[in-house]
């Protein structure tokens, strides 16, 4: 066979690049982030011992939150129970019926789309860079520097892409074969495979199956990220505001708030009334696949906040940020309206910096933003991998950690899947604050945010962070866990 020595090189490769685990944990108790350390032998965050023992007959308000997210499967049943309506807004009558500038806002707003025209995909924040640096100078240093840098980065993508390709394409012509999108480990092992690539799939998918049920479903989603990433991301010749001068207006958008790919939000926005029923979700399509545009996330805040909105959760982050003093008024417009955001840290599993993840509470200009809280996510049991090898931590930037390890929680069409992520911890903390307001509904945010800080469960022991054992009172400011039950402990005392 021609080549061969190159095919068996390649299939290496695609060996150690896709290999799943030959075992996989148990999966914890579904709803286990509102469970209780002492009584369920879960570190979630004492929800229902709260509700039991102190909660029993108390009055709660609803409570308004905004999801600024990607998009949201409003009419899965795990969701359209607790969202938010505008009652100023008659549905489907294409009028502006209470004057806010946004048409038919029912449910909240999407900003990636104007008209009927809706989109998913975006760039990263450095294109959007060379292309500001190239219009100003085409041939400036930074512009060669910038165009030098993406060209680097879309090379080393296309080469991971074909790499992976192969074992996609023989894992499609195997289910193609069989007929079967879902194939029964029976009818994989008496498949005959017909090439070395087909060979090689059917291993990892045989052995990818017994581990994980969603398995053609992950490798797929990693096959795509790499395409995604060369199509959308890093690809100077998209863009897809162009031509579009709507985007360039104060107000502009659509009320398209599920978009084209919802599963994160949707996931998102379910965690939420997990923890506090009384919670109102407002949706916000802000985020795309790629980073978010600082003008939509800025236009997302100002829209949580002139509607109610009392909590604002944010998951996303991007390494860059053109126009931050366009968000840093937005969220001091928060700041002054009494509005808590929750923001995700991050999952690259590092120490961040000030300055270093967008958006973030620290104004460009001085100052920070002192309602706003920032996530880690922890794990479901007291042992070293509390702290799970993505998330991000800071003695100095993240305020606290919650549950966001294997988080059940809802999926687009009716169904529900495990997720992990601080995305996840963040609406964690989020439903916390929820609870906390929704029976103290004037407790401001700032104070919120202290008694959540200040009641947090700490953890004698120490940590894998990076590759260094640190104790876990310094991942974070507060050096522990969110808990309501201690937060209404002290609160019911005073």
């Amino acid at each position: 066979m021609k080549n061969t020595s190159k095919i068996i090189n390649l299939l290496t490769l695609l060996l150690f690049l896709s290999l799943p685990s030959f075992a996989q944990d148990a999966k914890p108790t579904k709803g286990w982030q509102n469970l209780d350390l002492e009584q369920d032998g879960y570190l979630g965050i004492s929800t229902y011992k709260a509700e039991k023992t102190l909660l029993n007959g108390k009055t709660a308000v609803p409570i308004v939150v905004a999801i600024i997210d990607g998009g949201v499967d409003i009419d899965h049943p795990g969701i359209s129970p607790y969202l938010w309506t505008n009652k100023r807004e008659i549905p489907g009558n294409g009028i502006d019926d209470d004057h806010n500038g946004f048409v038919d806002d029912i449910h909240g707003w999407n900003f990636l789309g104007d008209g009927k025209y809706t989109f998913h995909y975006d760039n990263k924040e450095i294109v959007r860079k060379f292309r500001a640096a190239y219009k100003a100078d085409s041939n400036s240093l930074e512009t060669r520097t910038l165009k030098s840098e993406i060209g680097n980065k879309v090379a080393a993508l296309k080469s991971q892409f074909a790499l992976i390709s192969p074992e996609y394409d023989a894992l499609m012509e195997i289910l193609k074969e069989l007929g079967s999108k879902e194939p029964t480990l029976e009818k994989l092992r008496s498949f005959k495979y017909k090439s070395e690539f087909q060979e090689i799939a059917l291993v990892h998918l045989v052995r990818g199956l017994q581990s994980d049920p969603e398995y053609i479903e992950n490798f797929t989603d990693k096959r795509n990220t790499y395409k995604n990433q060369i199509d959308y991301y890093f690809n100077v010749s998209y863009d897809p505001r162009r031509g579009n001068t709507a985007f360039s207006k104060k107000k502009y958008g659509n009320n398209n708030v599920k978009g084209l790919e919802p599963s994160h939000g949707t996931h998102v926005a379910g965690i939420i009334p997990s923890v506090c029923k009384n919670a109102k979700l407002m949706i916000i399509r802000t985020i795309p696949d790629g980073d978010p545009l600082d003008q939509d996330v800025a236009s997302s805040i100002r829209y949580a906040v002139d509607n109610g909105a009392r909590i604002i959760n944010m998951s996303t982050g991007k390494s860059l940020s053109m126009n931050k003093e366009a968000v840093d008024d937005a969220v001091r417009y928060a700041m002054s309206k009494d509005v808590l955001i929750v923001h995700a840290a991050g999952n690259a599993g590092i120490k961040i910096e000030q300055q270093t993840v967008f958006p973030n509470r620290y104004y460009q200009k001085g100052g920070l933003a002192q309602a706003w809280i920032e996530v880690g996510a922890s794990g479901p049991k007291k042992s070293n991998e509390v702290l799970p090898w993505f998330s991000n931590y800071s003695k100095q930037i993240v305020d606290v950690f919650a549950p966001g390890v294997d988080i059940y929680s809802t999926f687009p069409n009716n169904r529900y899947k495990f997720l992990n992520g601080t995305s996840m911890a963040a609406p964690v903390v989020s439903g916390a604050a929820a609870l906390i307001m929704a029976y103290n509904s004037t407790m401001g945010a700032v104070a919120v945010k202290k008694l959540m800080l200040e009641s947090v469960i700490k953890l004698d022991q120490n940590v894998n962070a990076a590759g260094e054992s640190i104790s876990f009172d310094e991942l974070s400011l507060s050096g522990g866990i969110v808990n309501v039950f201690k937060v209404f402990n002290t609160l019911f005392k005073k």
